[in-house]
């Protein structure tokens, strides 16, 4: 079986030791679990990293909920980028998330008074998180009162997130994060 029955997971490689151990790629027709591993600590683990792509796509008001319509919105994303690049849509999407999580945030610790900004290193399950979450919001920010669909826009901030192009909201997102990280040093 493979992911939309027709993108093959076995040959992508996942270059990211850390992703790697948190990004599941299983062999799925349909990547819907319905919350069935959602009693565990680190269930989100267990679950697709295309289904977790299509949950971060249900956040905002337009399709809360609406998982179906997401679902289709995933699988043409999925087909406008193997016809844009020709390469694997789900490799493209694993080089992306490598590229657009975060390795380090600022956390507010309080000292008497004051709350003083620290850089921390970020924890691989939130990297990807956060990773999959600039680029939703990416696509859905660029679908947002324009002529493009949100399936071109979707594509489109893969694609770039892939590349790691600074034009991606995902990539200047990440950037912006590290970047006060670093001042908080």
């Amino acid at each position: 079986m493979k992911i939309f029955e027709k993108w093959d997971v076995s040959e992508i490689e996942i270059v990211d030791l850390g992703v790697r151990q948190y990004a599941n790629l299983k062999e799925i027709a349909t990547p819907h679990t319905g919350g069935r591993v959602a009693s565990q600590q680190f269930s989100k683990s267990s679950i697709s990293i295309v289904e977790r792509l299509i949950n971060k796509m249900m956040r905002k008001e337009r399709s809360t909920g609406q998982k179906q319509k997401t679902f289709n919105i995933v699988r043409e994303t999925f087909e406008i980028i193997h016809t844009k690049t020709g390469k694997n849509p789900v490799q493209l999407l694993v080089k992306a998330i490598e590229n657009a999580g975060p390795r380090e945030e600022v956390v507010r610790l309080r000292f008497g008074g004051i709350s003083v900004p620290k850089s921390v290193d970020t924890s691989t399950q939130r990297r990807i998180d956060q990773a999959l979450m600039f680029i939703a919001r990416g696509a859905q920010k660029a679908a947002f009162k324009s002529k493009r669909s949100i399936e071109e826009c979707l594509a489109s901030e893969i694609i770039a997130a892939s590349e790691y192009d600074m034009k991606s909201y995902a990539i200047s997102k990440k950037e912006e994060k590290e970047r006060v990280a670093k001042a908080a040093r």
